[in-house]
């Protein structure tokens, strides 16, 4: 599947790291979302429906781990989320695979790295050498 299907949600108050991922993730086709806290990231995931969720753990308003537990309470589900944080704590890591999340990712982190653990859990076929989609 290509990303230009796909809608990412991200839901950060750093700034600098929230415009990082929009400018990489739209340059490779991405539709993006962006919350500045959990709750507007909450209200944005239940309008939107996004096809993945990127959520910092802390965050003003609402943590990371509430606005799961709200979203994984709802009809449709939990969304498929990669959850970044400057935490290390084993505790937090596992809670969070508690809660589904597919990826747990340590603040700082090479762009390169989100984006593997993005096509991972989006399923998006990578490019090969020659810049080709693998599908024709």
């Amino acid at each position: 599947m290509h990303p230009q299907q796909r809608t990412i949600l991200l839901v950060d108050d750093d700034h600098e790291i929230v415009e990082s991922m929009r400018t990489i993730l739209e340059n490779r086709g991405y539709r993006i979302l962006v919350a500045r806290d959990g709750n507007s990231g909450l209200m944005v995931a239940e309008r939107e429906n996004p096809d993945l969720l990127i959520l910092d753990m802390m965050m003003p308003k609402k943590s990371g781990f509430l606005v799961l537990e709200k979203l994984r309470s709802r009809p449709g589900g939990l969304i498929p989320t990669i959850m970044i944080t400057g935490n290390e704590g084993s505790r937090h890591r596992a809670y969070a695979e508690m809660l589904g999340v597919r990826d747990y990712i340590r603040k700082p982190f090479a762009m390169e790295k989100l984006v593997r653990s993005i096509d991972k859990v989006l399923g998006v076929v990578p490019r090969t050498a020659g810049g080709f989609d693998d599908e024709a």
